[in-house]
């Protein structure tokens, strides 16, 4: 069997610090093969070539993996500044003069344009897709010598009960334990929503894939027994599914009696204060809501399926159950006009003590519907490359008067951040006083008189 480094090239901290569970489950997959494997994280151990080479010269792998998180961090004011491929290609850089071993590049950002991306990072081989089949396979070939192309398309997806699981590294869970206060843990992957700007049908496939709530139960009870994790985030596309299996993994971990915080992504649709409830005996905090857009015309042009009401039923059962909640819109998004952003800032009042994260464009991704409407409109040529971000801005508003406008109704709100880099500030700061974990739940304070009745 074979000696496997694998590398997590992230080293992004907006909002905050992510544990890599890519590269766990990839680490898990190839261990559980027989493989022997040492995990690396740039951002908890840096990327210093020198303290490289001194690993990899003491590991002497026959292989190097590198996992990819991200393309960039979709910020439309961020620039090359948030463009995240040219330090990976300087990573594979330094690899190429420590090492003369095959290099191969997974991970989500990988999967989004994996023949693009192989090119320009110039690895050896590139594994789109989920890697419990993919990576073993992988190994097996380069053990007998075989030939291979550069990019390995994906197989048949696998089902929930045959995902990797991750091998979390106990210095690496020191780090995050640290910095963020939480570790991370997937619950099911693959989206069967259509929103139009999403990568995610693309990346894991267009219905949910749940695992057996046993299995996650018994993750979370290892989390917290070998590492003393006692919040988590659920990294799932959207946590709530709409036949409620999140619901059985919710009863679970009440059954269970785990005494865990979590927190995860949800759709703002088709849940109130009963389920909301639930989730908070079995340990809810907060909710992360993908709301993404500000008005019912936005919301349209985006598909995504679910009315503003809809929205603002969902935010009033948080704050009635006194749990924090942050939306993420996007401002510019199809058939926006000055009409819509007038309309879409109302309605964040209405949202009243929940966090809202405003965006401003929407980052056009190749496999993503969103690319032909940007055609259609005019917004970019066919041709266009986007490796790089390119963004979508309604050819119907101004972007510069979208923006100020923005400002200054968000201005003198602490639940209200725009631009996005204002977030970092923020979280910058909380982190100064010593707060970890989502930190934007702290900036809710619920009105005495909110109580749960």
């Amino acid at each position: 069997m074979s000696r496997v480094f694998i590398i997590s090239s992230n080293t992004a901290i907006d909002p905050y610090p992510v544990y890599p569970l890519g590269m766990a489950v990839v680490a898990g997959i190839l261990q559980q093969a027989g493989h022997q494997v040492m995990q690396h994280d740039c951002l908890a151990q840096g990327a210093d070539p020198q303290l490289l080479k001194e690993k990899i010269r003491r590991f002497a792998p026959h292989v190097i993996a590198l996992s990819l998180r991200n393309i960039d961090n979709v910020d439309s004011f961020s620039g090359d500044a948030g463009w995240f491929l040219h330090a990976a290609r300087e990573l594979v850089a330094s690899l190429r003069l420590i090492s003369p071993v095959p290099i191969v590049v997974g991970g989500p950002a990988l999967t989004i344009m994996p023949e693009a991306i192989a090119d320009y990072l110039q690895v050896d081989h590139a594994i789109v897709g989920e890697a419990e089949r993919s990576f073993p396979e992988l190994m097996a070939a380069l053990e007998c010598g075989e030939t291979l192309p550069r990019v390995i398309q994906r197989g048949h997806p696998v089902s929930g009960d045959e995902f990797g699981c991750p091998l979390y590294d106990p210095q690496l869970v020191g780090f995050y334990h640290h910095h963020s206060g939480m570790l991370n843990l997937q619950t099911k992957r693959g989206c069967p929503y259509r929103c139009s700007y999403c990568s995610y049908p693309h990346l894991e496939g267009g219905k949910f894939r749940v695992r057996d709530p046993r299995q996650v139960v018994d993750e979370l009870k290892r989390l917290k027994s070998d590492h003393g994790t006692n919040h988590v985030f659920f990294t799932d596309s959207v946590f709530n599914d709409p036949k409620g299996e999140y619901l059985q993994l919710v009863e679970e971990i009440l059954g269970a009696d785990l005494d865990l915080k979590w927190s995860a992504f949800f759709r703002p649709q088709g849940f109130g204060r009963q389920e909301l409830k639930l989730m908070k005996r079995a340990g809810l905090y907060a909710l992360e809501l993908g709301t993404d857009a500000a008005s019912d015309i936005t919301l349209a042009g985006i598909n995504k399926g679910l009315t503003f009401d809809e929205v603002i039923e969902v935010n009033n059962a948080c704050i009635k159950e006194r749990l924090p909640a942050a939306h993420f819109v996007m401002f510019g998004v199809p058939d926006e006009t000055q009409a819509t952003v007038t309309e879409g800032l109302e309605n964040m009042k209405a949202l009243g003590e929940s966090v809202v994260f405003a965006f401003s464009g929407i980052r056009i991704l190749p496999e993503a519907p969103l690319l032909r409407r940007a055609i259609s409109d005019g917004v970019i040529a066919a041709d266009t490359p986007l490796l790089k971000p390119v963004y979508y801005f309604s050819p119907q508003v101004d972007r510069q008067w979208m923006e100020e406008h923005i400002t200054a109704a968000f201005a003198k709100d602490r639940h209200r951040i725009f631009p996005p880099s204002e977030g970092l500030l923020r979280m910058t700061a909380m982190k100064g006083f010593g707060f970890v974990g989502l930190m934007w739940d702290r900036l809710i304070r619920f009105p005495r008189d909110t109580a749960v009745e």
